[in-house]
């Protein structure tokens, strides 16, 4: 049940950062649903949350660790490159009020 529980709450998450954050490619707004990237943020950070360790240096931690895939595999960003410094603040607000909620 604990497992069910984690799964559902991941996903609210995903979603959340799904339609909220975005990355921005030549002043195009690609938001992280659009780009399959919102489950991956969610699962990576989560645990931070679940242990009461959110932070903002362990979360652009782990949006440096996420590689984008750019030009068809040619090259690779990190996340927190992609994303405008705006959408980082966003992020870090979103992360600590969904942690307030849950």
């Amino acid at each position: 049940m604990a497992n069910s529980n984690t799964t559902q709450a991941i996903e609210t998450l995903a979603a959340e950062i799904g339609e909220n954050i975005y990355i921005d490619v030549a002043k195009w707004h690609l938001y992280l649903r659009e780009a399959h990237l919102h489950t991956t943020v969610a699962e990576q950070i989560y645990p931070l949350i679940e242990n009461n360790e959110l932070n903002e240096d362990g979360v652009l931690s782990i949006l440096r660790k996420i590689q984008v895939s750019l030009g068809g595999g040619r090259i690779k960003v990190s996340l927190l490159e992609l994303l405008p410094m705006q959408c980082q603040i966003d992020l870090i607000e979103l992360l600590e009020e969904y942690q307030r909620n849950r």
